[in-house]
């Protein structure tokens, strides 16, 4: 897929992942779905292969690539037929590690960042509580300081990774009410007081856990505060941009995967003498579909290329983000739709990719907090 932002580099490691995932990942996953978990193994292999750490610097063990790495990460990881061990890899690579690589201490890093780009760590991101989501201003888990340390009370929930992760990049309240008294730390689950109180059973992403959390007097040092105290909120709006970018680059590249498969189950399904592909509803949607696929990718593309020149992009990343996760969506349904009756069971996979795919348009910020932040950069609000 060589494009102006694809080099040959990167397409020579687009083989060597396709070829891992057909390999060790993708027959397996069948069964991890049965299991509601993927084994821990996984992250230890990727690691191994470096590709927790493809734009990571060097000094901390990472490739020191540029961004459109972890793009073709984003996309192959699609073909594995398992959103749940998608997200439970990705938010290892790209949702709760970067902002320890940015804000964090040498300390920090060698403690918590250098081992979960190894996969000898397993992290989390533990922003969201049981009474706010996308309201990342209200949360309510606190952080008191006491000497050297920090003791912290609450609960979270939707944490992917949540059940077996061995550090969460957690956010907590150290100030007054509102976003300006929230902070970030780096939070080590071997510490007394923190529990996984439920594992979650989910509609789609089965594979991956997905956990509530409490944390009861748990006391952390103070060195574990990443940046400033009660800065967190804007950390964490920078950080939502990696986790919502990609998740736009993941929802392209299973809508494409989700029409492809689908192209070749109606050229080989007949209905009243021919093919399905032969009857002109079928061609004209698919026409469309495609068309609006190959809009969302140049869109999350450009939102990427000013990403990895760490230009100014919200814009740019809340469109993407917005108009792929509910393109997916629509792609899926359309698929399944042509599947008929076989696409309402689970012996084809357009079943699970239309369970998995309802996510994308929640997690990381829903469809409507999209278009509220769209509205506020274009000046509406």
């Amino acid at each position: 897929m060589l494009t102006t932002f694809f080099r040959e580099e990167h397409e020579i490691f687009r083989r060597s992942l396709r070829e891992f995932i057909a390999r060790e990942i993708a027959p397996h996953v069948d069964a991890w779905e049965r299991d509601e978990l993927f084994p821990r193994e996984v992250f230890k292999r990727c690691g191994e292969l470096g590709y927790f750490g493809l734009h990571y610097p060097e000094e901390v063990g990472g490739a020191g690539g540029d961004y459109w790495y972890s793009v073709v990460w984003g996309e192959e990881l699609t073909r594995s037929g398992a959103a749940g061990v998608n997200m439970g890899l990705m938010v290892q690579s790209d949702m709760a590690t970067p902002i320890i690589g940015e804000l964090g201490t040498k300390e920090q890093k060698d403690e918590f960042l250098a081992p979960a780009i190894r996969g000898e760590k397993i992290a989390a991101l533990g922003v969201s509580e049981p009474g706010c989501g996308s309201d990342v201003a209200s949360i309510r888990t606190t952080a008191r300081r006491d000497g050297d340390d920090y003791v912290i009370n609450g609960a979270k929930c939707w944490i992917t990774n949540g059940t077996r992760a061995d550090f969460i990049t957690l956010a907590v309240r150290t100030g007054g009410a509102g976003f300006g008294g929230i902070s970030l730390c780096t939070f080590p689950t071997d510490v007394k007081g923190f529990a996984v109180t439920k594992k979650i059973k989910k509609m789609g992403n089965h594979s991956s856990d997905t956990a509530e959390l409490s944390f009861t007097d748990c006391r952390i040092p103070a060195r574990y505060l990443l940046g400033e105290e009660n800065h967190g909120f804007y950390y964490i709006m920078m950080n939502f941009q990696g986790e919502r970018l990609i998740a736009a680059v993941a929802a392209v590249a299973g809508a494409q995967l989700a029409l492809d498969t689908t192209i070749r189950y109606t050229q080989e399904r007949s209905a009243f003498g021919r093919p399905l592909l032969k009857f002109q509803v079928w061609r004209h949607t698919f026409a469309e579909l495609f068309t609006d696929v190959e809009a969302a990718r140049w869109l999350t593309y450009r939102a990427c290329d000013l990403f990895n020149q760490k230009q100014e992009a919200v814009k740019e990343i809340t469109m993407a983000k917005l108009f792929a996760g509910e393109l997916f969506n629509k792609v899926v349904d359309r698929c399944l739709q042509a599947h008929g009756g076989f696409g309402y069971s689970d012996e084809f996979p357009i079943s699970r990719a239309f369970r998995d795919a309802r996510l994308i348009t929640i997690g990381g910020g829903t469809s409507e907090i999209m278009k509220e932040i769209l509205s506020k950069r274009l000046g509406w609000g």
